[in-house]
């Protein structure tokens, strides 16, 4: 009996069991249809949700961060033990320091204070061994805070007088460590360096302004620097501010120069610039060369009108003064004369003669007016023997008392109308009189100059028609106008082509 109740009490539980799970199937089935789930999740699928998110956040970060441990574990491995205070190699052998200069700007150039401004980029490229490291990575770069933890070169430029260093927004100073040791140092700076200029060709002068640089403690056995194959980089594009000056040029130098120190190797860099001569020609050249021929305009004025004539003369005069000011006005106290001072100098000395050639034609015919005004006082009418009587009793007087006398030679019109000259003897004053011997001797020393001045030349109108002045130099007094309107022009066209000969080849 128990055996057949058995089976179907098993049978019921099979039903009952399909029917109910039947319905939840169908149920499940439209929720993973319609992505919709009521309630709230299992717990297990909660905890796995979290975990995932966990490990792609945790890689995410690694990819973010990437080598960077690695570097700070590297930086602080080689730094652990650095002693930043000892040079490499100490002991050993001198440390070597490759430098390299790359230029911003140049200039200006002040010559009054005979310096000169320079904005540098300054690398300088030693190997330390004891920065050596060994991973994948080739070099590290470090700002300037790392800088004093690391030995840097104490180089100075020996010829500066003001240094400025960048540090906006940041230190403008950079490190770079290579995996063999080498480290590059890179620093930007303005410098105010000293240029001695030398002003003799001024204003066709070429200079060459220097930047020398050493170690300030570590003599040559010590420390060297060398140039890698004197590499100089110069930013051309950039604004230069040289103004009168263009640039020609760099060359380089080395030398040991020898301290109660020690003996040090110093670098040093020329600049080699030359002057630019149009702003000096158009500033000075041509103002004076164009007054120097404004003062001969006075040779085509007449004699007549004088305060015109002078008037002229003095303005030229003044105005050679004022450009000579004015040249000296940005210049240096040097103790030489330069070209431009020589070409200034030469110009006031035309304008002065130009000048003066006017007082002496003035005089001259003034003197000859005055002549014929009076010729009574000048010529006076004596025949042959009130002549030959004078000439003896000039010798008898001389015979008797030593006296010397002062001949001053006068055309007088003789009987037959023709200019002889006389000597109208004038009694100088004895050595005991109030003049003294000085006045006698000066008086004698004129008359000799005089004489010999008339041996060679004779002045027109006085000696026209003269027999006694045959073979002389006639120069007329009249056409001395005449004569200025060639000369001068003539001479300061030759002045011009040896001073530009001279400057130019020199």
């Amino acid at each position: 009996m128990l055996s057949k109740v058995l089976p179907v009490l098993l049978a019921i539980l099979l039903i009952l069991q399909s029917r109910v799970e039947g319905p939840q199937t169908e149920s499940n089935d439209e929720d993973s249809a319609h992505d919709v789930v009521y309630g709230p999740l299992p717990q297990l699928l909660e905890n796995k949700l979290l975990s995932e998110k966990a490990q792609s956040t945790k890689t995410e970060t690694r990819r973010r961060v990437g080598k960077l441990p690695q570097a700070s574990r590297i930086l602080n491995t080689i730094l652990n033990n650095y002693d930043h205070k000892l040079r490499p190699g100490i002991g050993e052998k001198a440390t070597v320091v490759t430098v390299e200069i790359s230029v911003n700007s140049l200039g200006p150039l002040s010559i009054q204070d005979m310096e000169y401004t320079i904005d540098i980029i300054f690398s300088q490229t030693w190997y330390d061994e004891r920065l050596c490291y060994n991973d994948t990575f080739e070099s590290l770069v470090m700002s300037g805070n790392v800088v004093s933890q690391l030995w840097i070169p104490d180089t100075f430029f020996r010829n500066s007088k003001r240094t400025q260093e960048h540090e906006i927004t940041m230190p403008n100073q950079m490190v770079r460590i290579y995996k063999d040791g080498k480290v590059l140092y890179t620093i930007r700076m303005t410098i105010d360096a000293g240029c001695s200029l030398h002003m003799l060709r001024f204003p066709m002068d070429s200079h060459s302004c220097p930047l020398s640089f050493s170690s300030f403690s570590y003599p040559e056995n010590e420390m060297t620097y060398k140039w890698e194959n004197f590499k100089l980089e110069i930013n051309e594009k950039n604004s230069w501010k040289l103004f009168q000056f263009y640039f020609t040029g760099v060359s380089n130098k080395t030398e040991i120069i020898s301290t109660p120190a020690g003996d040090f190797m110093v670098m040093t860099i020329f600049f080699n610039v030359s002057r630019q001569f149009g702003y000096v020609a158009f500033q000075n050249y041509v103002p004076s060369s164009m007054t120097t021929m404004l003062s001969w305009v006075s040779f085509w004025i007449k004699t007549e009108s004088a305060p015109a004539r002078t008037s002229v003369g003095v303005t030229s005069v003044v105005t050679m003064t004022t450009l000579g000011t004015f040249s000296r006005k940005n210049f240096p106290r040097v103790s030489y004369i330069t070209a431009l001072d020589f070409y200034i100098a030469i110009c006031f000395v035309f304008c002065f003669c130009a000048l003066l050639e006017f007082a002496v034609l003035n005089f001259l015919i003034y003197n000859q007016t005055k002549a014929h005004a009076s010729p009574k006082l000048r010529h006076p009418c004596i025949d042959s023997r009130a002549h030959t009587r004078a000439r003896a009793r000039a010798r008898a007087c001389t015979r008797q008392h030593q006296e010397a006398f002062v001949c001053q030679i006068v055309t007088t019109e003789g009987s037959d109308g023709e200019d002889r000259p006389s000597c109208s003897a004038q009694q100088s004053p004895s050595p005991g009189s109030p003049e003294g011997p000085r006045r006698l001797y000066s008086k004698l020393a004129i008359c000799e100059w005089c004489k010999r001045f008339k041996k060679y030349f004779c002045m027109v109108p006085d000696c026209e028609g003269s027999t006694w002045q045959q073979g002389r130099l006639c120069i007329h007094v009249y056409r001395l106008d005449n004569y200025s309107r060639v000369v001068f022009p003539v001479t300061f066209f030759i002045f011009n082509v040896l001073y530009w000969l001279v400057c130019l080849n020199l």
